[in-house]
């Protein structure tokens, strides 16, 4: 770990976030924008990742190059009842939180940062709470395979289903459960996270041959999904701030199906206030296949619909939410300076 001291011509930077794509791409997309501003200014980055070893961070950061270090979380399984919260998991969990400060203490002292930045994830927490003991800045970003694309039928529309990195077991049963209604109607990509690939599998060796080239089914999605979301007419997915960030700053329609366990019901909030503006449509409590027929049949058929609702998605966009975040994270380290 480095621990020389600060220089005015380098902007050193710890990272801390992850888990899930949500909480990893932001941060990452914030690093190769940051990488570009300094250079631009003569400056050079230096960058430490704290993270979790089973994190999907752990494997971006490692394709990526970037340093990374590990220290102890604790998960939260939320109920309904609070008092079912106070369950044997979650204290032998949390028991595990002032370690992972600790930890945390120790690496942002040895990096020197100018800046932390914490983009949400269990590991944020002890992170975030050891920049604040240091008194280093801190800057909180909430967001509340080849896929042989060749083979695609030019005359239908392209569908995108997204569950996340981990996956959906709730979209992927709806989805599986009309996948011959769909594939007569549309090219599906369907990122399905890797522990549902075999059922999924086994459902689409069911539809008749002549529309199954239609379906591609992969568990992760990684440096190609631009091309992906390029690609598509139409996207299925969850209804995290990150994927809502995306589909906007895209103008992509969208259907939204929300995670229902999402803390504060903040996705079924997000998904009605797209649809609102006529950006997308939700899909609300139990949702069935009838459910998803009703609310993609009609976009599938009419390109004008489509369109329409791009164009309010588009108009709720904000393109520019990286360069806006480094400028915090710029300015925030020049505070420190």
């Amino acid at each position: 770990m480095n621990t020389a001291p600060r220089s005015p011509s380098v902007l050193r930077l710890i990272v801390t976030g992850g888990g899930t794509g949500g909480h990893t791409y932001p941060a990452l997309t914030a690093i190769r924008t940051l990488q570009a501003r300094p250079a631009a200014s003569g400056r050079t980055l230096d960058v430490l990742w704290i993270g979790t070893a089973e994190g999907l961070e752990a494997r971006v950061t490692s394709a990526e190059g970037i340093p990374f270090t590990t220290v102890a979380t604790g998960k939260i399984r939320r109920h309904a009842n609070p008092l079912k919260m106070v369950s044997p998991a979650n204290v032998r969990d949390m028991a595990r939180v002032p370690l992972g400060v600790v930890q945390a203490r120790s690496a942002v002292s040895g990096f020197r940062p100018d800046v932390v930045l914490a983009t949400g994830g269990y590991v944020a927490v002890p992170a975030g709470r050891a920049a604040r003991m240091c008194r280093v800045p801190l800057v909180l970003h909430e967001q509340t395979a080849r896929l042989g694309l060749h083979s695609f039928d030019r005359r239908l529309p392209t569908v995108y289903v997204t569950g996340g990195a981990q996956g959906s077991q709730q979209i992927n049963d709806v989805v599986g459960g009309e996948l011959p209604w769909l594939l007569e109607r549309a090219n599906v990509v369907h990122q399905c996270g890797p522990v549902h690939v075999a059922a999924l599998s086994a459902r689409a060796a069911g539809t008749p041959a002549d529309i199954a080239a239609r379906y591609h089914l992969t568990p992760f999605v990684g440096p190609e999904l631009p091309d992906v979301l390029a690609l598509a007419d139409l996207v299925i997915s969850r209804s995290g701030a990150g994927t809502l960030a995306e589909l906007t700053a895209l103008g992509k329609p969208a259907v939204f199906i929300p995670l229902a366990t999402a803390a504060g019901n903040e996705q079924a909030h997000n998904a009605r206030h797209l649809e609102e503006s006529g950006a997308a449509v939700a899909l609300l409590g139990e949702v069935t296949g009838g459910h998803l027929r009703e609310a993609v049949g009609p976009l599938l058929d009419d390109p004008a619909s489509r369109e329409a609702m791009a164009a309010a998605a588009r108009a709720r966009g904000r393109p520019d939410a990286a360069e806006r975040l480094v400028d915090v994270i710029l300015s925030a380290a020049d505070e420190r300076a």
